[in-house]
């Protein structure tokens, strides 16, 4: 049986100042072989909160859904 890696997320808050060094970990995790790294903000970084995407709930709705909630309270 051969077990692969698929994702690894590390957490980190840098101050006004500090430059970013990758946990030692994570860089004894990563070996041979193509990488993607992706940096983005955190989802409370200053307190602003990150856009939500609804396309799961937009993607599963179909036409025999037409009317289901036009009963419900708005607001």
């Amino acid at each position: 049986m051969q077990a692969n890696l698929l994702n690894v997320t590390y957490e980190v808050e840098l101050k006004a100042g500090e430059q970013l060094s990758l946990p030692v970990r994570l860089v004894e995790t990563i070996g041979a072989g193509r990488w993607i790294i992706t940096i983005r903000p955190s989802a409370i970084a200053g307190g602003e909160s990150v856009m939500r995407d609804h396309t799961a709930f937009l993607n599963s709705y179909a036409p025999e859904d037409e009317g289901l909630y036009d009963d419900a309270p708005i607001g």
